[in-house]
């Protein structure tokens, strides 16, 4: 008899999962994160807050946006912890969330806002996410339950600071964010890429003290393409990270509705990227 003791799925249901590759063409997204230039889709995040924890079990993602991972975490039963940065999504991410509840309650958390809280249900029987406005680098500052799954979506390196794109023009004239912010604590805006790398470890690495054993790690990511070269962001994580975590596998998602652009086109190979990687570690 099929025995599950990491997800509620059915045996034909993880099976599905294990394929390493799938495609995944997210919705439009709504009006009000429009703003955000990099949003995490909640469909994405579901599946994998599925596969990798049980109803009722607490999901971290450190850098959580607009609150993608927090509303998956309400529509499959978990129970959502979020930290946030900018002020602007921590706001947009609170508003979501209260639409999923009668009202979230702001208080003052170690330093930071914290929006809503980890008491309480909706009449559907989701748990209300816990939503922090802070930084991802000093996590260990906050009071946090003990994280049995996270997932989350780095920033790309600085490639939203990247000149010349033209989904950025038209970003800018519809008033819309092109980058996550002009904070000098963003990570988005780090410039040189070792260091990048070694901010984004140590985010992990604290991620790691507050995961109980045996959880698993998501992080999407894919590498970069700067000034005619490629920076393996990808690879590196998973090789930094993988003397924190182990680095069990990977799944890749893939874009199939991206429209094709002519780079390099009569004169050198330059790929249309429209895949990510879906790294999968382990606190053993």
């Amino acid at each position: 008899m099929f025995k599950n003791r990491l997800n509620d799925l059915s045996a034909k249901e993880w099976i599905k999962f294990q394929k390493s590759w799938f495609e995944l063409n997210p919705a439009r997204r709504p009006k009000d994160v429009l703003v955000h230039p990099a949003k995490f889709p909640e469909e994405l995040v579901s599946e994998f807050i599925r596969f990798f924890t049980k109803s009722g079990q607490t999901v971290l993602d450190p850098m959580v946006g607009t609150g993608s991972t927090l509303l998956a975490c309400i529509s499959t039963g978990r129970r959502g912890v979020g930290i946030e940065l900018n002020p602007k999504y921590v706001a947009i991410a609170s508003k979501r969330i209260a639409e999923s509840f009668e009202g979230a309650i702001t208080t003052l958390h170690n330093g930071a806002v914290q929006r809503g809280t980890s008491e309480g249900k909706s009449v559907s029987g989701a748990i209300r996410p816990l939503l922090l406005e802070g930084d991802a680098r000093q996590l260990d500052r906050f009071d946090l339950p003990e994280i049995d799954y996270c997932i989350t979506s780095p920033p790309y390196w600085d490639m939203l600071r990247a000149k010349g794109a033209r989904t950025q023009k038209r970003r800018q004239e519809a008033g819309l964010d092109v980058f996550y912010s002009s904070d000098n604590r963003d990570l988005g805006n780090i410039a040189e890429y070792e260091r990048f790398v070694d901010e984004l470890v140590a985010v992990f690495s604290k991620v790691h003290a507050v995961m109980r054993l045996g959880a698993y790690l998501t992080v999407v990511v894919k590498n970069v393409k700067k000034k005619g070269r490629i920076y393996p962001l990808a690879w590196d994580i998973g090789k930094r990270l993988g003397e924190i975590f182990a680095l069990k596998d990977e799944r890749i998602w893939c874009q199939g509705d991206q429209r094709l652009s002519p780079f390099g086109i009569g004169n050198a190979w330059v790929s249309n990227t429209f895949h990510h990687y879906c790294l999968n570690f382990r606190k053993e």
